[in-house]
């Protein structure tokens, strides 16, 4: 079941590398470059394990970097950034969205629940909108927190993307969503080509019936972290307008795992 819905995923997302690129390049150009920007850089320096540290000391694994948003935002402020991702196509994605950065970068073909990389290898690792769409979540946690140093710093950014398919007050409203994106004019990220395809995956996937960040809290409890905090709604900081209208009724949340 785990390696039908891991190939799956695999095919998908090497489809949908270029329209997802064109979402991360109005990224580039919008407000979110900056929003993403003060954040990430304010979390990161603010945490112990960091400070006293130059950027290029800090190493950063962005996983499931896709078409390279995070990735590029940090390398721009000066961190040691390696962009791990499964499907060949976002990594030639980010490549391209980079440019010149993209020489700054390292990027490297991993599978999320079974890094390549050696214990203890990174100062922060990150994710946006990936733990949503794993077959084993709790696998790639566990991988994440083997590669991150003793005190180092987790952060993973994601929301209950999906979960309209289970639950008939959240349908109601994502559908409310659709109809005010209509309204507002600015375009639907949750219309297009081939996404019932990932729908059916979704309804296949044990996060779309979890309860989170609730859910992700327990986990990594479990495996023993140092500490566990949550900012319920990031996406009211991070968001462009049209973002805040298109997802209004699945917020961002951003959840901060000290090792």
């Amino acid at each position: 079941m785990i390696e039908q819905l891991h190939k799956e995923n695999h095919t998908y997302w090497m489809w949908r590398a270029s329209g997802y690129s064109e979402v991360n390049q109005e990224e580039l150009a919008g407000v979110q470059r900056d929003t993403w920007s003060k954040l990430l850089d304010e979390v990161i320096m603010n945490h112990p394990a960091c400070k006293g540290k130059t950027k290029q000391e800090i190493r950063i694994l962005d996983i499931g970097c896709g078409p390279g948003f995070l990735s590029i935002v940090l390398t721009e402020l000066g961190y040691r950034v390696t962009s791990g991702d499964f499907a060949e196509s976002m990594l030639e994605q980010a490549k391209d969205n980079a440019g010149d950065l993209a020489e700054k970068m390292e990027f490297r073909m991993e599978n999320a629940m079974d890094l390549s990389f050696a214990d203890a290898t990174f100062d922060v690792v990150l994710s946006r909108n990936l733990t949503w769409n794993l077959p084993d979540p709790k696998k790639a946690y566990k991988e994440w927190l083997r590669v991150l140093k003793p005190e180092g710093l987790l952060l993973v950014f994601d929301a209950n993307w999906y979960h309209y398919l289970r639950d008939d007050a959240r349908k109601a409203a994502y559908e409310l969503d659709r109809a005010k994106v209509a309204e507002a004019g600015c375009g639907d990220y949750n219309l297009g080509e081939n996404f019932d395809v990932m729908e059916e995956i979704a309804n296949r996937l044990p996060m779309t019936d979890c309860k989170r960040p609730e859910w992700d809290q327990r986990v990594f409890l479990e495996y023993g972290v140092a500490s566990v905090d949550v900012v319920e709604d990031i996406g009211a900081i991070v968001y462009s307008e049209k973002e805040k209208i298109n997802y209004a009724s699945s917020p961002m949340f951003m959840i901060k795992v000290v090792k």
